[in-house]
């Protein structure tokens, strides 16, 4: 809390947002006792403990304090004022100098009351300092983008490491006896996982060999080998992230599931997945990262075209009906689902999930964890979301018959329903679901958008290089007579420098987003092929994976190289 908050102005800005219905009273004063007990920022609080909108907290703050309203993804991260204020003061304030004039600065902080950190600048700079208002979460995205990385993730050699699993035994008894024994594997282990996240790895791979023992990371969807400890620590490091995870560490023979928790700040923690596979030589253990902030990127974040993201918008917008995304493992299925799901996450929106396992907790929303052991599969629990008067339900994957009959079910009975599947393109996902037993009847009633995609990575904009490829051989790789008589027409292809890996640096969606049209329905009626409803969606005009992945490269985003590898030619 700050010292403001008691004032007339703060006052305001709390009753101006339960009087124009943005929260209730009853929620009001349940945030403001949380926030004053947990001892942190009001706007922080309503936006990730009440789920209320950035956009709207921004600008009533800006009408009812008079000051302006800046959008800050905008603001170029070069010219942010980094030798004015010390880094720390950023990062513990979350405030960012972005503009000097004379003896004024101007800073960027999505909550004037914190009048603490407008004093701890005035002292630190000597200089009067001028609040620009700017949205919560993207300040947060700029600082953690540009600060957090050095400061949060120094490596400390007592970094906190929570275990938050289900399974944990709470009688069990830790064993103190080789305590000092295991402590270096302690901190080695810890500084794999902290450099994982520091590199924006996806998944950390622990692998056992007759002679050597690597570590691996999954770095813009690529393995990349990172360590190669000593052979003979191999059962050390997997009975420590065993311990870790919550595992049976004296269980060798089968695999088994687990989950870490690490705590990188008093605000942030990052969750990995954990599994153990019982290989030839030991076990191979791999961690998939789970980062909270990705569910929260927003649809403008994922890649889609203009035309793609309207698709999808009027879907979620639906009343009913299903919505289904298809894609290999690692493609980003996850991230468009609960982005979808945020957007539809409302005070007046039953939504409930089921899925294998729950990744990311969101707020507000009912996620059920599979388990198959006990009987608690996909089709039972979505029969039971039906009995709690659903508006919206994901089900994580649909494998069967039985989940997908109960699925389309619930989308034709007034709900709206999203879910996924393993297919290579849109028009697979239709033929899949009429192979599997459903009625062709059921699927051209009820689906109502189908999205596949794929991650590519990004072209390093720092080095990438215009590519010199013959015309024909362009043509030949889908390019359109069309596209190359654009005068802006340019292919880049990747170098590699001090700011990028091999060239690439972050990843992008590539989407096929095919609308269920009349016409695709009709072709569903007549059991026609994948390859008939795929023609009426090029008719339709629904770009299709390797036609989305070419205006990728020809946007500059990324390279041919990179669409080849992801899609087909």
């Amino acid at each position: 809390m700050t010292a403001l908050q008691g004032s007339p102005r703060f006052t305001g800005f709390i009753r101006r947002l339960v009087e124009e219905g943005v929260i209730s009273a009853e929620d009001m004063r349940s945030a403001l006792a949380h926030a004053k007990q947990e001892k942190i920022d009001i706007v922080a609080e309503l936006i990730n403990q009440q789920q209320l909108s950035p956009t709207v907290i921004a600008e009533t703050i800006s009408v009812e304090f008079g000051e302006p309203l800046f959008d800050i993804s905008v603001y170029d991260p070069a010219q942010i004022l980094r030798d004015i204020i010390d880094e720390k003061l950023i990062t513990k304030h979350r405030i960012l100098p972005i503009f000097k004039n004379s003896s004024i600065l101007y800073i960027a902080i999505s909550n004037p009351t914190n009048i603490e950190a407008i004093d701890a600048v005035r002292f630190s700079t000597k200089l009067n300092i001028e609040t620009i208002i700017v949205e919560h979460n993207k300040l947060e995205k700029l600082i953690e983008q540009n600060f957090t990385e050095e400061s949060t993730f120094e490596f400390d050699e007592d970094f906190d490491l929570d275990v938050d699993v289900e399974s944990a035994d709470p009688n069990k008894e830790e064993d103190d006896s080789n305590k000092g024994e295991e402590a270096p594997i302690v901190k080695y282990i810890n500084k794999l996982l902290i450099d994982a996240i520091r590199m924006g790895a996806s998944d950390l791979h622990f692998e056992p060999y007759e002679k050597i023992y690597r570590v691996r990371y999954r770095v813009d969807g690529v393995l990349r080998q990172i360590a190669t400890p000593p052979l003979q620590l191999a059962n050390r490091l997997s009975s420590r992230l065993k311990v870790m995870s919550q595992m049976d560490i004296s269980e060798k023979r089968v695999p088994q599931d687990g989950r870490i928790k690490l705590k990188l700040s008093k605000n942030k923690a990052i969750d990995f997945r954990v599994n153990s596979l019982p290989t030839l030589f030991g076990e191979k253990l791999v961690l998939r990262i789970l980062d909270p902030s990705s569910a929260m990127l927003g649809i403008d974040a994922l890649g889609y075209e203009p035309e793609q993201k309207e698709l999808f918008m009027q879907a979620l917008d639906k009343p009913q009906g299903m919505l289904l995304i298809t894609g290999p493992t690692g493609s980003g299925k996850t991230v468009s689902l609960y982005t979808g799901l945020n957007i539809l996450n409302r005070e007046d929106t039953n939504i409930s999930t089921a899925e294998d396992p729950v990744e990311i907790n969101l707020q507000g929303i009912n996620q059920v964890n599979v388990n198959n052991k006990v009987g608690l599969t996909f089709s039972a629990a979505l029969k039971s979301f039906l009995r709690q008067d659903p508006d919206i339900v994901m089900v994580g994957e649909i494998r069967d018959l039985e989940t997908a009959e109960i699925a389309i079910k619930a989308a034709q009975t007034g709900h709206m329903v999203m879910s996924t599947l393993h297919t290579n393109s849109a028009p697979e996902t239709l033929t899949r679901l009429r192979n599997m037993g459903v009625p062709s009847f059921n699927i051209a009633t009820s689906v109502n958008l189908v999205i596949a995609q794929r991650l590519a990575r990004r072209l390093c904009s720092q080095c990438k290089k215009p590519a010199d490829i013959p015309k024909q051989s362009l043509l030949e790789m889908g390019f359109t007579e069309i596209d190359l008589q654009q005068p802006e027409f340019q292919i880049y292809e990747p170098v590699g420098c001090n700011e990028c890996r091999e060239g690439y640096k972050g990843r992008v969606g590539i989407y096929e987003v095919m609308k269920v049209t009349p016409e695709i329905s009709r072709i569903i009626m007549e059991d026609g092929n994948a390859l008939e409803i795929a023609d009426a969606s090029a008719r339709a005009g629904f770009n299709n994976l390797r036609r989305s992945g070419l205006v990728k490269v020809m946007q500059g985003v990324t390279s041919l190289q990179e669409v080849n590898r992801v899609t087909s030619e």
